[in-house]
């Protein structure tokens, strides 16, 4: 899954002209969003990233931490967000 999103996000940063960093980082975020909570994934039944993992931890809570829901921003080792 990380060699596909990382291919559709190199189609992404090659078919855009960005104007600035802010608006690099607003199209990122954008399209991580898209990637996890909208686009399905034939390697996970069809379903969006996020919705997989909801899907998990339902059935296996133990593996979890915490509940899988979506916050902007980067993911951190400690789950933290990363400062800026």
């Amino acid at each position: 899954m990380v060699e596909r999103f990382n291919g559709r996000i190199e189609e992404v940063l090659q078919s855009h002209h960005f104007r600035s960093g802010e608006d690099l980082e607003t199209t990122l975020h954008r399209y991580v969003w898209l990637y996890n909570q909208q686009l399905p994934q034939s390697a996970l039944a069809s379903k969006a990233p996020l919705q997989a993992m909801k899907d998990w931890h339902k059935i296996k809570p133990e593996l979890f931490k915490k509940q899988p829901y979506y916050l902007l921003g980067c993911d951190s080792a400690s789950g933290a967000p990363l400062p800026r």
